[in-house]
């Protein structure tokens, strides 16, 4: 029991409560049940692997997206996480390529250039005419979107390296806006 609760505790987000719980909760289960659980874990390890175009997880190589004949292969779009995509995907409104990076610069979490899967991206400049940076607005996530942005343009001097826009959310009052956020959405604002 103790080995089960050590190994889920290194499961991210996962305290020493929430790793007994879940142990409690597997050794209650059937043995069917405690059997599928690790088919599941033991089916992913062998079966997801990450693209080697794009970095994104998927269960053939290269992935859906970039072998895809109607997405655009010229536009690519940048994001920290593999979850990342969803959230993009579920707009229905961008029809172009990704490249996941793998984490954010991070200092002092001793994150840096060569912890983030960068190398692919550069190499794939030469067919790309757009770089979206769509790295969270937070201190990390612009830190990774300035250095890529130059390493980009070091790379390719003509590439197009745009940010997506920030500010206030859809259905909230600007009354709750901190300052930074109302800041950019005014620095942001487009013609209506």
């Amino acid at each position: 029991m103790s080995r089960l609760i050590e190994e889920l505790r290194k499961l991210p987000g996962i305290g020493s409560k929430s790793a007994q719980r879940l142990a409690f909760h597997v050794l209650r289960s059937s043995a069917e049940e405690a059997e599928a659980l690790s088919v599941a874990i033991r089916e992913l390890k062998l079966h997801l692997r990450l693209c080697s175009i794009c970095n994104n997880i998927t269960d053939v190589d290269p992935c859906g997206y970039c072998t895809s004949p109607v997405r655009n292969q010229r536009l690519v779009c940048v994001v920290e996480e593999p979850t990342n995509i969803g959230t993009i995907e579920k707009t229905r409104s961008y029809h172009g390529v990704y490249h996941v990076l793998h984490g954010t610069l991070s200092p002092i979490g001793g994150v840096g250039p060569e912890q983030l899967r960068i190398a692919n991206l550069l190499t794939r400049l030469a067919e790309v005419d757009e770089v979206i940076l769509a790295t969270s607005p937070t201190t990390e996530g612009e830190a990774t979107a300035g250095y890529l942005a130059l390493e980009l343009r070091k790379t390719k001097a003509d590439v197009k390296v745009t940010r997506i826009a920030t500010g206030v959310p859809a259905g909230s009052d600007i009354e709750y806006a901190d300052e930074v956020t109302m800041t950019r959405a005014m620095e942001g604002r487009r013609e209506f």
